[in-house]
């Protein structure tokens, strides 16, 4: 969205902004952004652009001032345009989108609404389409909708769907940034209850806004249900300092919002950057200027109740059975779909053969570490377990071929360093 003032601006592509790239100048405004991970920036990290302030104060600006020059670019020509910043206020928007109004103008055809912007003036709302047999929800924060609370407006759905010919549930809570998580439960308990808990009749759309309260609710769907996630991964940590208090700094005197309570919702082990959909989906710009919803049609077109929720599972069992050439094949084929374009494998790998190598199966950590060196074959840390299996083997020709893999890899960094101290010991 852009002020009326520049309308006709809205919908170009922006590429520099006084004449630096905008790839550097996101570059320098990262230290900004109070973010936990890169998805988070992706989400917030450009409304800091819209600060002289702070372009000027990461040397975008040499001089601080309400005039700044834009690079853009219309249907492949590129033009410059200065624009004046507004007086310091925020402007008018919902979830980051901004409202149409007298002032400010939106670049999306607003001759229709698709179902993750509609009524964004209520927290929630639900929608039953019954080409598809589905219940589609838009939950945008962990509040109380003045309108009907949490608790009854979700006892009024799962009453709606177990009366209804209803197969498939869809959860979107891909612009809810949080709330109050004590108002969790009765989502989550009802989901776990409701005739639509298998993989496949519960999915839930997250995205790179989904944080805060708002990951509480979606760890515990992921450990509780057998709900298949889509869209995005998340802004926030699986696990994270969140609420906050204000420090008031001593020389200038502003607050600083620091947090201080610990949410672990999940066992260490199984923290993350973020929580990672299983059919990964992204939205372009001409999709969001037309109305498409990628992760909506994703959501609607599966139907696959034997989905592989949890590649690394489905591996381990096949690798417990015996059936070694499955393992590959099935690790190639789930590599390659985009489908799982978020899952690290790279890491899951290299976990398990470590876990084997400490349990002294080091035949077994070799199967995994060379398989993942295979398929990885960029990956210093690849290259460093399948060194130290291969020092456990027995083998101290070939796990020096892998230490120095290591160094051709890593110019510096921990792996370089561990790798270097390995082949000291070989001497």
């Amino acid at each position: 969205g852009v002020h009326r003032d520049y309308e006709d601006l809205a919908g170009t592509k922006l590429l520099a902004i006084q004449g630096m790239p905008i790839a550097e100048v996101l570059d320098r405004m990262r230290p900004v952004v109070p973010a936990e991970n890169d998805m988070f920036v992706k989400a917030y990290g450009i409304h800091y652009l819209t600060f002289p302030e702070f372009l000027h104060a990461q040397g975008v600006l040499e001089n601080l001032t309400n005039e700044v020059t834009l690079t853009l670019e219309r249907n492949g020509e590129s033009f410059e345009r200065s624009i004046t910043a507004v007086p310091m206020e925020r402007f008018p928007r919902q979830y980051g989108m901004v409202v149409p109004g007298d002032d400010w103008v939106e670049s999306r055809d607003t001759t229709e609404t698709p179902l993750y912007l509609k009524n964004l003036e209520r927290i929630y709302y639900y929608q039953y389409l019954p080409e598809e047999k589905t219940v589609y929800i838009r939950h945008s924060q962990i509040q109380d909708d003045p309108e009907q609370n949490i608790p009854s407006f979700y006892k009024e759905v799962f009453e709606f769907i177990e009366a209804n010919d209803v197969e498939k549930l869809i959860l979107d809570v891909r612009l809810n940034g949080g709330g109050n998580n004590y108002k969790n439960k009765p989502i989550t308990t009802g989901l776990i209850k409701s005739k639509i808990n298998y993989p496949g009749g519960l999915v839930v759309i997250i995205g790179r806004r989904t944080f805060s309260a708002c990951q509480n609710l979606v760890n515990d769907i992921h450990t509780f249900t057998n709900a298949v996630f889509v869209g995005e991964p998340t802004g926030e940590n699986i696990n994270f300092y969140g609420d906050n208090r204000p420090v008031t700094l001593p020389n200038s005197e502003m607050n600083a919002y620091l947090s201080f309570a610990w949410w672990q919702d999940k066992p260490q082990w199984e923290n993350a950057d973020w929580l990672v959909p299983q059919l990964a989906t992204g939205m372009t710009f001409e999709q969001y200027r037309t109305n498409q919803d990628p992760a909506l049609e994703t959501a609607l077109a599966f139907k696959d109740s034997t989905y592989v929720s949890n590649p690394m599972a489905h591996l381990t069992e096949l690798f417990t059975r015996g059936e070694l050439e499955l393992v590959k094949s099935e690790a190639i084929r789930m590599i390659s779909d985009p489908n799982y374009a978020y899952y690290n494998f790279e890491g899951e790998f290299n976990r398990a053969a470590e876990n084997l190598l400490s349990s002294g199966r080091a035949e077994e950590a070799y199967f995994v570490s060379s398989m993942n060196a295979k398929f990885f074959p960029d990956s210093s840390l690849a290259w460093l377990t399948n060194g130290k299996v291969f020092l456990a083997l027995g083998n101290p020709p070939e796990a020096k071929k892998c230490f120095e893999k290591v160094l051709e890899l890593e110019t510096e960094g921990e792996n370089r360093v561990e790798a270097l101290a390995l082949l000291e010991t070989q001497e």
